[in-house]
């Protein structure tokens, strides 16, 4: 009883005082992204098509616009990385109308090439689907109905009406005074929008398999009911529909659009089914396309169908239905790995080879070159005028990149596992080869690369610097392990580091190798005695850890979902000076100056840290002169935020979280901490909105400050 009156005190003084919080935004501290390329449609679920461009709503990437004035050589454009999942759009004027999980995001896409977010209205349940008709977006909310949206002003829709209906609501099509809504088990549902501010279903049309996607054309409306295929509903009578024929297709019927006498089906492991309906009693297919993805999403312009293929836009030339042929389509490249030379970053892109940047300006970064490679393009090194590349099971490549805007491979050394990282000094090239170890490679000749020594490790390869006569190798589950290549043919481990988690990427810097432990976070190894390396700091990471760069007192982490800046002039004491949490998946970064440059899957990202490592008060050195829980931040904050403490002498710090009830929902904390300053990141995704408290209590090993504690209010909003 006296602990929960303790919490509450400090809880009702916090929210007397919370009008005094400030709001920032809640995907940064101190790093600030100024340039973003290659945009990846990786996993697209619908099209819509206006005037020259698709514009694809992906699951990982926001919307995405491709230039499609050229159907045969399509190009994305633009992208708006947007929150949540992308799951339908529509495109009107401008404008494109996006869903995601939360409600809705309009788009302003005038300048195809830099589309950009003005307007979104939050939903109560999942949004499935959009139409957009005049100055009324329609929105279907998977288990709440139709909600109607006045979009006159882009910037600030408004909901005018809803209505709610039976079964689940996936999908919608706007015909006239009346909206179609996909429902689910229950089928067609029609709602009369004469009036938008009172919507009102008149009709119900059951299908008997599952309408997840919907089209009107005429008098009919086509839905594609999954496992039933398409079926044809007769809406001449919204008040009283009826089905008149359908076609089971072969696959699972996800989308539909019809032009003409023709419905075009999204079959999703079937591909594209075209079928004729000119007779809707007896609709026939004509032909078909099996694509290789998944088609879930279908639109229709002139004499192409666009289908939204899992992890493409797929272009398909309808003007002879009988025979659809694919003509193109479009992705873009995995960024993977990133290092710098010069004015120019070169990318490792997975399964596109290596790409080329010009970095000279870093806010105006542009790709000038490519070298596609046989196999997947893990991580790559500059030397000289060569870049050398870590290209996954086809071993090690050489390519020449004096003209950076012309890259040619020129030789190459298959390496007997896969290569997944790689250093180079001198004469060598040091491959992480997963589990065929570290394999050196003599490239003095970059035409004919040879294998000069290996160390046969006792885990997985996954990282590698090289400093000296040493190589520090990131050995998976088998830690850092520290290798001597003075005699490169004879490569012998002279001592080595357990750490808690996987070690992926590696960075060396004086005495200290830096290690991303994956959900480790960081760690800092001390390597004065290479035969005996001993950790002396960690810092706890909000996702996983796979690469690292370092430059004078700070290191800079690639973990997954962003940036991560932290001052390591303490290496004991690692503390947080800024992140930055992106839409992509970081796995690799590289640093020149105030600038990051981070290989983050979907993109390449250039990121100005110039605030991060000139944050004031931000020396880990000096030590606190008495416990305290400092204000986080941001706060209030959308999905993350940072907890800051200090701690004068060591002890065992706790850190939980606690709602107004006063019930503990999650613990951040609880271990013996030395003497200094710390944050730590709490990750709140899948919490709800509202109030929170964070309560710091400490227990010293002598009892010091027993009993200290303190309580920050934090405000989650979504």
């Amino acid at each position: 009883m006296e602990r929960c009156g303790v919490l509450l005190s400090g809880m009702v003084m916090l929210v007397a005082l919370s009008g005094l919080i400030p709001c920032f935004a809640s995907d940064s501290l101190n790093v600030t992204m100024v340039r973003s390329l290659y945009d990846y449609l990786g996993h697209v679920n619908d099209v819509a098509v206006f005037g020259s461009y698709a514009y694809v709503a992906d699951e990982y990437s926001g919307l995405g616009v491709v230039n499609v004035a050229d159907p045969e050589s399509p190009a994305v454009v633009g992208c708006c990385p947007l929150p949540g999942s992308a799951r339908d759009v529509a495109a009107s004027g401008s404008y494109a109308y996006v869903v995601n999980w939360a409600g809705l995001c309009v788009v302003d896409a005038a300048n195809p090439a830099n589309p950009v977010e003005v307007g979104h209205f939050e939903t109560s349940g999942y949004t499935k689907g959009v139409a957009v008709s005049g100055s009324y977006a329609y929105l279907v909310i998977e288990n709440a109905g139709l909600r109607v949206l006045y979009v006159a002003d882009p910037t600030n829709p408004v909901q005018v009406g809803h209505c709610d209906l039976s079964g689940s609501a996936l999908g919608v099509s706007k015909s006239g005074s009346y909206a179609y809504v996909a429902a689910g088990s229950m089928g067609l549902g029609v709602v009369d929008v004469t009036d938008p501010t009172n919507p009102a279903v008149v009709g119900y049309c059951d299908t008997p398999g599952y309408a997840c996607g919907v089209a009107v054309y005429g008098n009919y409306a086509y839905v594609a009911d999954l496992d039933s295929g398409l079926r044809v509903v007769n809406v001449a009578n919204p008040e009283s529909p009826f089905e008149e024929g359908y076609y089971d297709t072969p696959g699972t019927a996800y989308g539909v659009a019809v032009s003409g006498s023709y419905a075009y089906v999204a079959d999703e492991d079937s591909g594209l089914r075209v079928v004729d309906v000119a007779n809707p009693e007896s609709p026939i297919e004509v032909g078909y396309y099996d694509t290789p993805g998944y088609a879930e999403g279908v639109a229709v312009s002139d004499s192409c169908v666009y289908l939204a293929d899992w992890d493409c836009l797929r272009i398909v030339n309808v003007a002879n239905p009988a025979n659809p042929e694919n003509v193109s389509h479009c992705n873009g490249p995995h960024i993977f790995g990133v290092t710098l030379s010069g004015n120019y970053a070169y990318i490792a892109a997975y399964d596109a080879g290596i790409r080329v940047v010009d970095v000279a300006i870093p806010e105006d970064a542009t790709p000038i070159g490519y070298c596609d490679t046989p196999g997947y393009a893990c991580a790559v090194a500059v030397s000289d005028n060569y870049a050398y590349v870590a290209d996954g099971y086809t071993g090690l490549r050489a390519v020449n990149v004096e003209n950076p805007e012309s890259p040619a491979e020129v030789g190459y050394y298959d390496t007997p596992g896969y290569a997944c990282a790689l250093a180079v000094s001198g004469s060598y090239a040091y491959v992480a080869d997963g589990d065929s170890g570290l394999r050196v490679v003599n490239v003095e000749n970059p035409e004919s690369p040879a294998e000069e020594g290996y160390y046969d490790s006792p885990g997985f390869v996954d990282g590698v610097a090289v400093s000296g006569n040493y190589a520090y190798v990131g050995c998976g589950m088998a830690g850092l392990r520290v290798v001597n290549v003075a005699n490169p043919a004879s490569p012998v481990e002279v001592g080595y580091c357990i750490l808690p988690n996987w070690a992926a990427g590696v960075a060396v810097l004086g005495n200290y190798a830096y290690v991303a432990n994956q959900n480790a976070g960081l760690r800092v190894v001390n390597v004065t005695d290479p035969e005996n390396p001993v950790e002396e700091g960690y810092y706890d990471m909000m996702d996983w850890a796979y690469g690292v760069a370092i430059l004078g007192n700070y290191a800079y982490v690639a973990d997954y979902y962003g940036l991560m800046v932290l001052n390591v002039a303490n290496p004991a004491i690692p503390i947080l000076a800024g992140y930055y949490y992106t839409y992509g998946l970081a796995y690799g970064v590289a640093v020149s100056g105030n600038y990051a440059y981070l290989a983050d899957w979907y993109y390449f990202e250039v990121f100005d840290c110039s605030q991060a490592v000139s944050v004031p008060n931000n020396d880990p050195l000096k030590a606190p002169v008495s416990f305290s829980l400092l204000p986080a931040y941001p706060n209030p904050f959308n999905s993350s935020t940072t907890l800051f403490y200090e701690v004068p002498v060591a002890g065992q710090v706790r850190l939980a979280i606690y709602n107004l009830l006063g019930q503990q929902v999650t613990g951040i904390i609880d271990r013996t901490v030395a003497p200094g300053s710390y944050s730590q990141i709490w990750d709140a995704r899948n919490m709800a909105s509202g109030i929170y408290f964070c309560r710091m209590s400490i227990r010293t090993p002598k009892g010091e400050v027993g009993g200290f504690q303190q309580v920050r209010k934090l405000t989650l909003l979504k």
